[in-house]
C-alpha cells in the first residue's frame, strides 16, 4: 500500500516518524524503527558538523591562535554543534513518546465521541501525510541555501577575524574551515531547525482542527480543565527542543562577552525576548481550546446551578419548615451529605479553568529553558560570590 493511501489513527500519530530525513536515517543504519540508536545519530551528526571544523582549522593554523577568535575559543560553535544540535536530535525521542500519548488520550478519555472518530482519524491522516511530504523538506533545503547563509552573515557573525572568516573591505572572506562551516555544518543545523518548525506547524494544525470537533468535556472533571489538562504535557514534551534555542543564544552571548567586549546586561532584551517567544510557541496551540472550555464551564455552571437551586429548595421545605421537631432526624441523614456533595460539585464547576495550563506550568517551563543563561552569571559575579550566596540561601 502506498504511503499516501495509508490510514492512520491515534496510535500512529507522531511528529517525528516519517519524512525524507527519517527514511535517510533508516537507509544509512542510523535508525531502526521507531527511533532506536538516537545516541548514534547524535554522535554522528554532531561530529559531521564539528569534527571537520577542528581538523581544517588545525591545518590552517587557526585552531588555537592566529586570529582574534580561534576555533578552540569560539564558544558559540561548540555550543551550536555539540549542545544545541544534539538537543534537537535527542528531542525527537521525547516528542515522539509524549505527544503520541497526548493524542491517544483524546480517545481514552472519551473526549472524542464514537460517532466523531472518523473525523478525528481524518485529521490525523492529513497531519501524517503532511509530515511525510518530500516537497516540504526539499523546500526547506532550498530555503536554507537561499536565505540561511545570508541571515547568518548579517546577524550571527562577529566583525573580527575568526577561524572561519576574515573581514576585508566590508566583506567576509571564508577560510578553509569556513567553507565547511558555511556549506555543510551550518546548512545541516538550519535544516534540522526548520524541519522542527514545520513539525510544530503540523502540531498546531492538528490541535486547531481537533478543537473544532464536538468535544465531550465535563465541567466536573477534577483536573479543573474539563478533562483536557493532559494536553499541558505538550509544554514539557517540547522543552528539550526549545532548550536548544536558549542554549544557542547563551553561546552567542558568551562569544560577544569574551571576544567583542560586550557585557551581560547588554543582552537583557534578547534573553527576555527569546523566553517570551518560546513561551508563546508552546502556549498558542493550547489557546485553541479556550472556546470549548469556556462553553463547557458556562453550561456546567447553569446546569448545576439549576440542580442546586431545586435541591436546596426541597431541602429547606423538608428540614427547615419545622426545625424543632426534625432537627434530631437530620442527624445522620444522607440529605445533609448530598447537600455537601452538591456544593463541592458546584465549586469544581466554578473553579474550572478556560485554559488547560496553570501559572505553575508556565513558571516550570521558564525555569527549564532559562538554565543555559545561569552560567553567564560567571561573567558578572565571581564564583566565590555565587557560592557564598548559595550558602546564605540554604543555611
Amino acid at each position: 500500500m502506498s504511503q499516501d493511501r495509508h490510514k492512520y489513527d491515534s496510535k500512529d500519530f507522531s511528529l517525528v516518524l516519517g519524512g525524507p530525513l527519517y527514511q535517510l536515517y533508516m537507509r544509512t543504519f542510523l535508525l531502526t524503527p521507531p527511533l532506536n540508536h538516537y545516541k548514534t545519530r547524535i554522535i554522528f551528526i554532531s561530529l559531521l558538523t564539528w569534527l571537520p571544523l577542528l581538523i581544517l582549522s588545525s591545518i590552517s593554523g587557526t585552531a588555537f591562535s592566529g586570529v582574534k577568535v580561534p576555533f578552540f575559543y569560539d564558544i558559540e560553535i561548540h555550543v551550536r554543534f555539540l549542545g544545541s544540535l544534539a538537543l534537537m536530535i535527542a528531542a525527537e525521542l521525547v516528542v515522539h513518546q509524549r505527544i503520541q500519548v497526548i493524542v491517544k488520550e483524546f480517545i481514552d478519555r472519551n473526549i472524542i465521541a464514537t460517532q466523531d472518530l472518523h473525523k478525528f482519524n481524518a485529521i490525523i491522516n492529513k497531519a501524517m501525510h503532511l509530515r511525510n511530504s518530500y516537497i516540504v523538506e526539499i523546500c526547506l533545503i532550498i530555503l536554507v541555501f537561499g536565505f540561511g547563509k545570508w541571515i547568518w552573515k548579517e546577524y550571527m557573525t562577529l566583525n573580527v577575524a575568526t577561524w572561519f572568516a576574515i573581514p576585508k573591505s566590508g566583506q567576509l572572506h571564508l577560510t578553509l574551515p569556513g567553507y565547511w562551516y558555511a556549506f555543510v555544518s551550518l546548512p545541516i543545523f538550519q535544516f534540522i531547525l526548520l524541519r522542527w518548525y514545520f513539525r510544530l506547524f503540523i502540531w498546531y494544525d492538528f490541535l486547531w482542527k481537533t478543537s473544532k470537533l464536538p468535544l465531550h468535556l465535563n465541567s466536573l472533571h477534577p483536573d479543573r480543565a474539563g478533562g483536557l489538562s493532559f494536553i499541558t504535557d505538550s509544554i514539557f514534551a517540547l522543552a528539550p527542543l526549545l532548550l536548544a534555542h536558549t542554549l544557542l543564544l547563551a553561546g552567542l552571548i558568551a562569544n560577544r562577552i569574551l571576544h567583542a567586549g560586550a557585557a551581560l546586561p547588554d543582552f537583557k532584551y534578547e534573553i527576555i525576548g527569546i523566553i517570551v517567544f518560546l513561551l508563546v510557541i508552546v502556549l498558542i496551540p493550547l489557546f485553541f481550546f479556550i472556546f470549548p472550555l469556556e462553553e463547557t464551564k458556562r453550561r456546567g455552571t447553569i446546569k448545576y446551578g439549576a440542580i442546586a437551586s431545586h435541591y436546596v429548595n426541597d431541602f429547606s421545605k423538608k428540614w427547615l419548615s419545622d426545625h424543632s421537631e426534625k432537627s434530631k432526624m437530620l442527624l445522620g441523614s444522607s440529605d445533609i451529605q448530598s447537600l455537601a456533595d452538591l456544593a463541592n460539585s458546584y465549586q469544581v464547576t466554578q473553579e474550572m479553568r478556560i485554559l488547560p495550563f496553570t501559572l505553575r506550568n508556565i513558571i516550570q517551563f521558564i525555569f527549564i529553558i532559562s538554565i543555559p543563561f545561569f552560567p553567564l552569571a560567571l561573567f558578572v559575579f565571581k564564583i566565590e560570590d555565587i557560592i557564598g550566596l548559595v550558602f546564605k540561601f540554604f543555611m
